[in-house]
């Protein structure tokens, strides 16, 4: 079969991700100033792994999270395999599990499918979602979380283009070589907002501007959303 051009853009795509080596060498020099970030208020949140990955891949983002006020949670679901009735099930019993337990919104941080995963808790359970963060997650293409259990993918992938009724963040980046930046991007609402980033997909949970970001966002009193600040600095490090 003859290389095509479209095949040589996705090996550089893909060749690009091992820049994911050099965001983890500057997550340490970095940490000091991703400590003044602002403080979270103690809520609970619930960060969701992407595919092929688990509970392990997104502990940099939670112990940074805590660090700053915020009480972290891992998914508990074992590594992110891919959708299924089981699943879809178990991550609503953890969200109804949180939210009981601290009698308040729970905030989800969703990294690729775990962000396609949070959107969708949060449209069936927005009264018990405080906000949405994504991360590098293409809610816009053709995945069906639900698996196209039902023969209705056209119709959710309309749907879940669709923002669901809680704030939204989308963080995303233009040199993601594993999906399409498009697709990661929120339509424009009163309740979303998109967020760029220089960052690899694989290393976007230990990525510094990736973390302040999600750190930023989280810190925002229930009620009183606000899109991001790009004034000062933020308007020279991000899109």
């Amino acid at each position: 079969m003859p290389f095509s051009a479209d095949s040589a853009r996705t090996l550089l795509s893909w060749a690009g991700e091992i820049r994911v080596f050099a965001e983890m060498g500057a997550l340490a020099p970095a940490l000091p100033a991703l400590l003044n970030a602002p403080r979270g208020d103690g809520h609970g949140v619930l960060v969701l792994p992407g595919m092929l990955t688990g509970d392990e891949a997104t502990f940099v983002i939670r112990r940074y999270l805590d660090q700053l006020g915020h009480t972290t949670h891992p998914w508990k679901q074992g590594h992110n395999w891919g959708p299924s009735r089981a699943l879809h099930d178990a991550m609503r019993g953890r969200l109804q599990e949180l939210a009981a337990r601290y009698g308040r919104r729970i905030s989800l941080v969703g990294w690729s499918l775990g962000g396609i995963y949070a959107r969708e808790l949060a449209r069936e359970y927005p009264h018990l979602v405080r906000q949405v963060v994504t991360l590098g997650s293409p809610f816009g293409g053709g995945h069906d979380p639900d698996g196209d259990m039902n023969g209705h993918s056209a119709e959710r992938a309309a749907r879940r283009r669709i923002a669901p009724p809680v704030p939204c963040t989308a963080i995303y980046s233009k040199s993601d070589g594993v999906v399409s930046w498009e697709d990661c991007r929120e339509l424009d609402g009163p309740q979303t907002e998109n967020i760029e980033v220089t960052a690899t997909h694989m290393g976007m949970g230990v990525n510094p501007m990736v973390l302040w970001a999600i750190a930023d966002r989280l810190a925002q009193a229930e009620g009183k959303w606000a899109p991001f600040d790009r004034t000062g600095w933020h308007g020279v490090v991000y899109g």
